[in-house]
């Protein structure tokens, strides 16, 4: 393990992205000892940090009582319940890990991140018959997380109040019924207008309480952030029926996340997207109508150079998506009455539910196009090589051009990313995200703090009597062809969005530049290492009485020591030597869920396990030969038998769950695979 001391050093000497891997902790000491000959990677007063925060699923829950049963909900009858909370339980989150994590980000993240990204679900659930919720409860539950943010970022000195944008969005449990949101304006918009007044734009708090949705410039006249309401999107709500219908808000939604992408094109910002139920689709799964995925997925792929990343929250497993635009079929989707692999699912579906998932996204990967046997590794794909001309590319073969071809060119542009972060509730540890991006060229720009509300911004822009019948004719014929009857076809009920020009260059999800995403740091909250368990255990462990020594630390940090360290890091992709991510652009991602799907057991990527053919142990000689094979496959050595996993797919589905399972559980999800 490389010491954080000399992690600066090797990040000014060209390794790219690795300020996260300090802990943030430890930031201000490592310049201390370095001396003022190293630049310090806490930016100074005045200047971009290139971090923000992406924190999702408080479920803050009052009525949560420490020492209750987690088959209560913790909150009732004598039980296990931690003071911190329940991990690994249907428990939410009691007020004392809301109070620790927001210390904690006062602590560890003030003054060292540019933004933050809140991606709904405040509430707890409505899980307990005999303390059902109540609309001012879930209203309230919301306020207390909305005063959380303003007393840790409140800055009285700037003219608006707060030293970094905050941007909010509407989760499913923040509304009751939950996952009903009916057409806005509404009770449920108009009193979010007022709990996040501080947070919404004044000039977009019209469009707010008409959608639920609005948008932020939150590095002024560069970089703007979309809040979706994706209740509008979600199958599960069956108030609205998808996007293709112009008398939906889905479909006006839609309009307006359009234009506001034109918008920002013109003025050649970039856009994050942000939002709480994800666009996952993959088996049985479908989070949103089909429609509203189509044309989610087509926007990402034509606004490109625009949009730099989107994260979500809801589905509580740490993870991603590639959309791909070669699915996009809108006049399809739009004749589709209901998908017959639509999923009626529960957000809080078993980890069972999860691993089957995991399992079909999986599947999705091995499907998308392989590299040939010269291009192995995407890494081998030099930015310089395809930045030279035509010529360059034709050298790499045939078999290589096709592939590229087929990935939408050297950028993989045929494809766009979603990133899902896990939650601060405790389905499993809680957790938190800080991601890096790329500041080249933002030296001295105008801080949003610096900047106040402008009637020439984005943010002022409201948009009313859309035009939605205005076509795209040229887009529209692409897909039946240039000749022949099929151009009188049906078009698509909306305007088409173009594609970038054609001598513009990749946008920044797609190639290293200003706004790109470099990497990030996933913090956790290990309960089980905090109570003081020796390591995490399965929930059925769980649920058994702590050890005494378990008791005394549950009630020391029942006292909220402010010297507690909540949040450690999980992984950093800067220095992760298992994801391998040399940024998070497509182009990584991909080469990623190639990794994550290959069932070929590359050498780099195998782990060697060792299965018993008989129930008798191996002997020790047998064991102290396998030590020194360690890379043989399909040998049998007495009564073993060696094997390959895919390293990189365990440590995808380890991390999904934070942590939490036990090899013997991941084991059995490995196991419970089709077989190769």
């Amino acid at each position: 393990m490389i010491p954080h001391r000399v992690l600066p050093v090797l990040c000014g000497l060209g390794i790219a992205a690795c300020a996260s891997a300090i802990p943030l902790t430890e930031q201000v000491s490592e310049q201390q000892i370095l001396g003022d000959d190293v630049t310090s990677v806490t930016q100074p007063s005045g200047q971009l940090s290139g971090r923000f925060l992406h924190i999702t699923d408080f479920h803050l829950d009052t009525h949560y009582k420490s020492g209750t049963s987690v088959e209560r909900v913790c909150h009732r009858e004598k039980g296990t319940a931690g003071p911190l909370g329940a991990q690994g339980t249907e428990c939410d989150a009691p007020q004392t890990l809301i109070d620790e994590t927001f210390r904690w980000i006062e602590t560890n993240l003030k003054g060292k991140i540019d933004f933050v990204l809140w991606t709904g679900d405040s509430a707890r659930h409505d899980n307990d018959e005999r303390i059902p919720r109540t609309a001012g409860e879930i209203i309230d539950l919301n306020e207390v997380l909305a005063t959380k943010f303003i007393d840790v970022f409140e800055d009285k000195e700037t003219p608006r109040g707060l030293s970094i944008p905050i941007i909010p969005t509407i989760g499913n449990n923040d509304i009751m019924p939950h996952n009903i949101f009916k057409e806005g304006p509404n009770r449920w918009t108009r009193r979010f207008t007022e709990v996040w007044a501080r947070f919404i734009p004044e000039h977009q708090r019209h469009t707010f309480e008409e959608g639920g949705w609005f948008l932020a410039e939150v590095i002024p006249n560069k970089l703007a952030a979309l809040s979706l309401n994706t209740m509008y999107f979600y199958e599960s709500n069956s108030a609205v029926d998808g996007c293709a219908a112009k008398s939906e808000p889905g479909y006006e939604h839609m309009e307006w996340l359009r234009i506001q992408l034109e918008l920002l094109r013109e003025r050649d910002m970039k856009a994050i997207l942000i939002g709480h139920v994800p666009p996952a689709r993959a088996g049985s799964k479908r989070n949103w109508d089909e429609s509203c995925w189509q044309k989610y997925t087509l926007f990402l792929n034509r606004f490109r150079d625009v949009v730099a990343g989107s994260v979500y929250g809801h589905m509580n497993i740490d993870h991603f998506m590639l959309q791909d635009s070669h699915d996009v079929d809108i006049l399809a989707a739009a004749s589709e009455s209901e998908s017959e692999n639509s999923s009626s699912h529960d957000p809080e579906f078993a980890v069972q539910s999860r691993s089957t998932y995991l399992n079909s996204l999986r599947e999705n990967w091995a499907e998308m196009p392989s590299p040939p046997a010269e291009m192995s590794s995407l890494e081998s794909w030099s930015a310089d090589f395809f930045d030279a001309d035509a010529a360059s590319e034709a050298a790499l073969g045939k078999k290589a051009q096709r592939f590229l071809h087929k990935i939408g060119g050297p950028w993989a542009e045929r494809y766009s990313v979603s990133l899902v972060s896990p939650s601060v509730v405790p389905n499993y540890f809680p957790t938190l995200r800080v991601i890096e991006y790329n500041t080249t060229g933002l030296e001295g720009v105008t801080l949003w703090s610096d900047s106040p509300y402008s009637d020439d911004s984005v943010e002022s822009v409201i948009l009313e009597d859309i035009d939605t019948d205005e076509l795209d004719e040229e887009i529209a014929k692409k897909k039946h062809g240039k000749k022949g009857k099929n151009n009188k076809k049906k078009k698509p009920s909306f305007k088409v969005p173009n594609h970038p020009s054609p001598t513009a260059p990749p946008g920044p999800a797609y190639s290293d530049q200003t706004m790109t995403w470099l990497s990030y740091a996933q913090y956790f909250a290990n309960l089980s290492h905090i109570y003081g368990d020796s390591s995490s255990e399965s929930e059925s462990e769980h649920s058994q009485q702590p050890s005494s020594t378990s008791k005394e630390n549950a009630n020391a940090n029942a006292d909220v020591s402010k010297s507690l360290d909540l949040y450690t890091v999980e992984y950093d992709t800067c220095t992760d030597k298992t994801y391998k991510l040399k940024d998070l652009t497509v182009r990584s991602y991909f080469e990623l869920a190639k990794r994550i799907a290959n069932k070929n057991r590359r050498k780099h990527d195998a782990i060697l396990e060792v299965e018993e053919e008989e129930e008798e142990a191996a002997s020790s000689e047998s064991s102290a030969e396998d030590e020194t094979d360690p890379l043989a496959n399909g040998k049998k050595n007495g009564n073993r038998k060696k094997k390959h996993r895919n390293r990189v797919w365990r440590t995808f589905l380890e991390r999904a769950f934070v942590g939490f399972l036990s090899d013997d559980e991941l084991d059995d999800i490995i196991e419970s695979e089709v077989p190769e």
